[in-house]
């Protein structure tokens, strides 16, 4: 079950990809959700995008 004021999304992936994620994700002691989620901010933030940490939905969408 999602985290309170997450929001759940279903992912298809390449197995290949997951196995690769699962490997970064035990080498980080991270879940591979965890690991996904910090892969996106890292990559959103290389270019330039801010994400306000414990943005609930309704502040997302008023950005």
């Amino acid at each position: 079950m999602a985290s309170p004021g997450k929001k759940a999304f279903p992912l298809r992936i390449d197995p290949a990809l997951w196995d690769e994620l699962q490997r970064l994700a035990a080498r980080d002691l991270r879940s591979v959700n965890a690991e996904i989620e910090f892969l996106l901010r890292e990559s959103l933030a290389r270019r330039g995008i801010k994400i306000k940490a414990n943005a609930t939905p309704d502040q997302a969408d008023q950005q």
